[in-house]
């Protein structure tokens, strides 16, 4: 039977997945982190299937979504986006601490994943943190900087008020330069990492990652530890192919 419960670690509202007859054992971890607007319980069908495969799946509400939703306008917080996934990248390092402190995590088995602003989280982790043994980006970027400028620009273009200085955006775009995933590539080391992304997505620009892919492929000696797997015709949506093809990712890469 498989056991869902939710859970508060260091203030971070967690749904915890996993088989109930191993809730106690150290296992592999996969923690899921949903998009922009969504929340923990989004992402329920795909860690019942993991947790099906052994793992202890962990669904954690990003700052700013969930149970952690302040009082604040949808516009403010579009507006706090990069700030949300850099509260993202800290958060993880409270998960990652918590299940070592409590004797959760097998063999250091951690893996990463999430949509589109959970995969731009990814993305960015990777870039912090040696550990994650395993990703999966779905509809997400590993060009933060790239997709925050063309933002930036589509927000002037319809005359919308950013609110910020041309001096503080050019300091908030370089601020993510340390968390690109693009700028610094060989920071993969070869951890094995997977796309999905549909190619008619209109709010993640579909050539980010498929381009990024194309860019580290030939860096792979395993070629088994890199996908990038397209669907045609998709939007910005994730697919039941990208869900099942995801588990099997990780079934063999963590």
């Amino acid at each position: 039977m498989i056991h869902i419960e939710k859970e508060l670690w260091h203030d971070i509202p967690i749904l915890v997945i996993v088989d109930s007859e191993k809730k106690k054992q150290p296992l592999p971890v996969l923690t899921y982190m949903h998009g922009f607007t969504s929340a923990k319980e989004h992402n329920l069908p795909f860690a019942y299937l993991m947790a099906e495969k052994g793992y202890r799946v962990l669904l954690p509400d990003c700052f700013l979504h969930g149970e952690r939703i302040e009082d604040t306008d949808q516009t403010n917080r579009q507006m706090r986006f990069f700030e949300i996934i850099k509260q993202n990248i800290l958060d993880l390092k409270l998960i990652k601490d918590t299940l070592e402190q409590r004797g959760l995590l097998l063999d250091d088995r951690f893996g990463l994943a999430g949509t589109s602003m959970g995969g731009i989280t990814t993305a960015a982790a990777l870039t912090q943190y040696s550990w994650i043994k395993s990703a999966a980006i779905l509809m997400g970027t590993p060009k933060i900087t790239m997709f925050a400028r063309q933002i930036i620009q589509e927000v002037q273009k319809q005359g919308m008020d950013l609110r910020m200085s041309l001096a503080e955006i050019e300091a908030m775009l370089e601020s993510l330069h340390t968390i690109d995933l693009s700028m610094q590539p060989e920071i993969l080391a070869g951890r094995p990492l997977f796309f999905w992304h549909g190619d008619k997505d209109k709010v993640v620009p579909f050539d980010h990652a498929h381009s990024f892919h194309q860019q580290i492929v030939g860096d792979y000696k395993n070629q088994e530890s890199i996908r990038f797997l397209p669907e045609n015709g998709a939007g910005h949506q994730v697919s039941r192919l990208a869900i099942l093809e995801t588990v099997k990712w990780f079934e063999l890469q963590l």
